[in-house]
């Protein structure tokens, strides 16, 4: 979404370089040559979400660019862990490869499946502990995911602010998609959805598995709140 903005540059597609060895190994000219090409008024961007959950990757982002500023888009955990679920859910079935109920992987001997890895990816403040290592809480925005959602606006004005750039996104770069239940971006005359593989139907999950879920990442939801000194509403 942050590529409408004119003073943004976006790389393509998902980089990782800072968390898979064999991309980092090729060095930071074969990373330069992934970016576009930008003017001097511009910033240049990457997305990749594995950096999050990366062990490695705040550090060599840090030794690359200790003054870097960065974005981190972060929806509520227990729906992020079915949202995991349902991608690798829908990419199986492409792939013609056997698919399991979510609930076999959620539980497993009658108790939450905790290393499943979905979870373990939704487990914010321990991936966050490890960023504010190598970088000031103030060098670090988070995106309220579920807000970016149902409206992406405000929230892409917040990270106009937090880059210093112009104020150059308004109301009319946006439309809802009926269809998808999401919105859609409108610029230079081009309109775009996210792709395909977004807005997928999530499973109903049963509600004791839910619960359980919950009830366990509470209390890092609540760590996570006092190390980024601001609270979501997340259930």
């Amino acid at each position: 979404m942050l590529d409408i903005h004119p003073e943004v540059a976006a790389a393509a597609t998902e980089v990782h370089f800072f968390d898979w060895d064999e991309n980092y190994a090729k060095g930071f000219e074969w990373y330069r040559e992934l970016m576009p090409y930008s003017y001097p008024h511009q910033i240049t961007v990457e997305k990749t979400p594995g950096y999050f959950t990366s062990a490695l990757a705040p550090e060599r982002i840090c030794a690359m660019n200790s003054s870097i500023k960065l974005l981190l888009i972060l929806r509520d955990p227990a729906e992020r862990v079915i949202s995991d679920y349902t991608q690798v859910y829908f990419n199986r079935l492409e792939n013609h490869k056997p698919v399991q109920a979510i609930e076999n992987l959620l539980v497993r001997n009658g108790a939450l499946n905790t290393r499943y890895k979905a979870i373990q990816r939704s487990l914010y403040d321990i991936h966050m502990r490890n960023w504010l290592r190598h970088f000031p809480l103030e060098q670090i925005h988070i995106v309220d995911g579920d807000a970016l959602i149902r409206d992406p606006l405000p929230e892409l004005q917040k990270v106009e602010r937090f880059l210093n750039l112009p104020p150059r996104i308004v109301s009319s770069n946006f439309y809802f998609n009926q269809t998808k239940g999401f919105y859609c971006i409108r610029s230079d005359g081009r309109e775009r959805c996210l792709h395909e593989s977004k807005g997928r139907p999530h499973p109903i999950v049963n509600t004791t598995v839910m619960q359980q879920l919950r009830s366990y990442l509470q209390e890092h939801n609540r760590t996570f709140y006092r190390l980024v000194k601001r609270t979501f509403d997340w259930q």
